[in-house]
């Protein structure tokens, strides 16, 4: 094939030390049991023990008696079943009742795997043939929870990673939800994950406006059930009219807070058991803006929905979901317009590799253009991107993954036209990746994955993961990679 591809001995590998604390959910009857038994407790007791905890996990966390706080300020129902007027609590009890209810949880505890690369907005304090980059990961934890996680990084010119120092205080953003939703766009995506007919349909139709706060959203639910006798099927509806709307929110981070520090951890009931596989890519429009996009799977349990996340800055982000016809995991944002249309690959059937047209950066509505199907016995299962289209002088270059005997992943690569990339002019005949005898084990075996990769120096950077167990990269002469597919058949 012509390609040398260069394995880098650089890991990376998940810190078990950093952790969030999480609120502790316990049934009504028990917590009642616990705050009784705190307040049971000598004086002398509960200063022992608040003073043992803040020795303990201060120094894990931002500010630990905050966290105690929010959660002793979740209990209202326990103390009114109670009879108990918290406010005349001392601060110390509420403290320590909060610390009961509150965990810790760490976020890349089982796994630190498919990784992103791309520039960052930060080029400052750089050297000649070096690039300030941005990793980012899939961290899971305990229960097998998703989050995003990042990792800054200078790439030198020998094409050695350096990661800076990484922070253990993670930081939880702040959740903001006043999205304006747009009647037409909610109301399209609501009756394409829930078939409703009947009455129903023109009562949320009239009772809508053309655009509403989730605020707004939440009072209308609650008028249509209060004018209405909702059937078993509508009640659904109106849960899922709720559960649409969560999947619209901003979160922000303090500034004072280093990216690596700063969690995209599930919020919405829509990801709720987590964010998998975000495909970032450094999108530049025709002004010559660059705006931060990342494709993702948000899962909740039963079911997927792909979602855009956008950022100028890394501190401020914006989640929207994707609507329309790429609803499937795998979607990759080409990194500017092409003839004036946002162009996205993606796999609609979960087998093959399709192109999408859409004048909105969210709305995918129009028919999807197949551009690759499994040809080799590697590929016979699936085949799918791993992360935008590079450009190139010779094509727009698509790293992608594939499928064979075994469950086995490999990575391989494909070339489109850069005017058309419906038309693909080069493929890989054989697999530019596999996994070797180190990397076939993990929690999932036999798996090489990524979600995106950069071109510097002349040089493609492919992070990737194995076995969904940690992550490391590889480089290629990108040179070799375009001649190697330009002399493959069309």
């Amino acid at each position: 094939m012509g390609i040398t591809v260069n394995r880098k001995n650089s890991f990376f590998k998940p810190k078990l030390d950093r952790v969030l604390a999480r609120r502790f959910l316990l049934p009504q009857e028990r917590a009642k049991k616990i705050v009784n038994r705190v307040l049971g407790m000598s004086d002398d007791q509960k200063l022992a023990l608040i003073t043992q905890i803040l020795r303990n996990y201060a120094r894990r966390h931002r500010s630990i008696l905050n966290v105690l706080e929010k959660n002793f300020n979740l209990m209202d129902n326990t103390f009114k079943e109670l009879n108990l007027d918290k406010r005349k609590l001392t601060d110390i009890e509420k403290m320590l009742i909060g610390s009961y209810f509150t965990m810790e949880y760490s976020i890349e505890a089982a796994a630190y795997f498919n990784p992103s690369i791309i520039l960052s907005p930060d080029q400052t304090q750089t050297q000649e043939g070096e690039k300030r980059v941005i990793l980012s990961f899939r961290a899971v934890g305990e229960g097998h929870l998703s989050s995003i996680v990042f990792r800054t990084a200078i790439i030198d010119k020998n094409l050695d990673i350096h990661l800076d120092e990484v922070g253990i205080l993670l930081d939880k953003p702040k959740h903001i939800k006043n999205h304006r939703y747009k009647k037409q766009e909610f109301l399209d995506k609501l009756f394409q994950l829930h078939k409703a007919e009947g009455e129903i349909v023109d009562v949320i139709k009239n009772k809508f406006p053309d655009t509403f706060t989730y605020d707004e959203l939440i009072r209308y639910v609650k008028e249509i059930r209060g004018e209405n006798e909702l059937s078993p099927d509508n009640e659904i509806l109106m849960q899922q009219i709720l559960w649409v709307a969560s999947s619209h929110y901003e979160i922000s981070y303090s500034l004072d807070t280093s990216i690596s520090e700063r969690v995209i951890f599930p919020i919405s009931d829509t990801e709720k058991n987590g964010i998998e596989d975000a495909r970032f890519v450094r999108f530049v429009n025709d002004q010559g803006k660059v705006t931060y996009y990342a494709t993702y799977t948000a899962y909740d349990g039963h079911s997927i929905l792909p979602k855009l996340l956008s950022t100028k800055d890394f501190v401020n982000f914006k989640i929207q979901p994707i609507n329309g016809k790429i609803a499937n995991k795998g979607a990759a944002l080409f990194p500017r317009k092409i003839k004036g249309r946002y162009a996205m690959l993606c796999r609609v059937d979960g087998e093959n590799s399709y192109i999408a047209y859409s004048d909105s950066i969210n709305n995918w509505h129009e028919d999807v253009i197949l551009i690759a199907e499994p040809e080799y016995s590697w590929e016979f299962i699936q085949v799918g991107n791993c992360g935008s289209p590079l450009e190139t002088d010779k094509g727009w270059l698509v790293i992608t993954h594939a499928v064979g005997p075994m469950r086995e992943y490999v990575l391989s690569a494909l070339l489109l036209d850069l005017e058309n990339p419906t038309k693909v002019i080069g493929k890989l005949k054989e697999p530019l990746l596999f996994a070797t005898e180190e990397e076939r084990n993990g929690y999932v075996p036999n798996v090489l994955y990524s979600c995106g990769q950069i071109i510097h120096n002349n040089q493609l950077i492919l992070p990737y993961a194995y076995s969904d167990h940690e992550s490391t990269y590889a480089t290629i002469c990108l040179d070799e990679l375009l001649n190697a597919l330009l002399a493959s058949p069309d």
